[in-house]
Formats: C-alpha cells, structure tokens, sequence
C-alpha cells in the first residue's frame, strides 16, 4: 500500500490532547516523574478559573491537562473504561476519549516493562495484537502487528506503551464494514456494494446456524 495521503489538510500529527485532572501536583508527579514527560509549560487560569499544563510526549507533540475547581468526579465505564484490556470491560461513552498510546521502540518493548514495574506501576497483561480469531497472543510471532501493556493515571486515565512490530499497513489490513449507531453494516462506507453484501450473507447464514 502506498503511503496514504491526506488531500484536503496539510495536517502534521497531534498538536495537543488535553484531559482533566483532578490533582495537578500528583499528574505532574506521575507524567514528569514516574514517565519522563518534560512539563514545558504551565498556566493559571485568568479569574480563578483552574490551570492549564503541557508535557512534552514526543515528535513536537504534547498532552496537556486542566485543572477545574469544582470539576466533576471521574465515572468508571463512562467518561473512562472501567477495566484495563486483557481484565474485564474496557467500554467507555460515546465522546468519552477511552484510552492514550504512546509510541514506544519495539526493541525497547520489554525493557519499559520492567522499567514501569520497577517505579511501582501497576501494570495489565502485555498483550499482543494479532490478526486471529481472538486477537491476541500470548507470544511474539509473525502476524503480531502491535505490542501493548496499559495501566492507569491517577486520574484513571487508560495509558499504553505500544509498539509496532511489522514495516506497514497494506489493502488486506482494511478488510472490514463500519457499522451504524445500530451496529449493522447497513452501506458500504469502506468495502465496495458486493463484498458488504457477501458479508452480510455470511452473517446470516452463521446466525441461522
């Protein structure tokens, strides 16, 4: 697959993510003193209104938090997954930002593992995303196209190191319909009319079953 190209903007990555804390010293604490995060840039909100802060995660991009006085509390399975992958549910609202990955080195995977234990967070499974029935693996193998380990902010926050493991992306790795809000892949918005319909009798015929 040739690499894709956006036509309509000249869009150069993320700028910034910004999230909601609930303790500024303690995100502070964690992004820049538990995972390196350099804090480049702080604000008090004009009015008494919260703060406003910036780490650098990286390729000129940064995630930034505001602390809001008064915010509301943080709701498992709504405004985050309630569960880390690999553990139980890991739904989230719609509009809801589910979870943050950073990239990580494939040849440094393993070492940041035992790094991240080592400064005492607690960790999910390593999982690695492969393209069979369940999706996962236990072991490092071919088809593995992703590496991730996840665990939480002290906001709760979803967080992953991932690492991709192959040298890119071709047609066979967009092989699947969007649904709708119903969750029926009722037009094609990603594969061609003949193979939606053909995907549609297979659903069927395996309902029937």
């Amino acid at each position: 697959m040739a690499t894709p190209i956006n036509r309509e903007f000249d869009i150069r990555g993320v700028n910034h993510l910004a999230l909601v804390c609930k303790d500024m010293a303690k995100t502070v604490e964690f992004y820049r003193d538990v995972l390196g995060m350099p804090l480049v840039k702080t604000l008090d909100l004009p009015s008494g209104r919260g703060q406003h802060f910036f780490f650098d995660i990286g390729n000129g991009d940064s995630l930034a938090f505001f602390w809001f006085p008064g915010a509301p509390e943080a709701v498992p399975g709504v405004s985050a997954p309630a569960d880390l992958p690999g553990g139980g549910d890991i739904r989230s609202a719609h509009g809801s930002m589910n979870h943050i990955a950073f990239n990580i080195p494939a040849e440094k995977f393993d070492e940041y593992v035992e790094k991240l234990k080592a400064k005492g967070v607690k960790l999910g499974k390593v999982l690695n995303h492969d393209n069979s029935e369940t999706q996962v693996a236990s072991e490092l193998h071919d088809d593995v196209f992703v590496r991730s380990v996840y665990f939480w902010d002290p906001d709760g926050v979803m967080l992953e190191f991932a690492s991709w493991t192959h040298t890119g992306f071709t047609e066979r790795d967009v092989a699947h319909e969007a649904v709708d809000a119903e969750g029926k892949k009722s037009r094609p918005v990603v594969l061609k009319a003949e193979t939606l319909l053909a995907e549609n009798d297979e659903r069927t015929l395996e309902t029937a079953k």
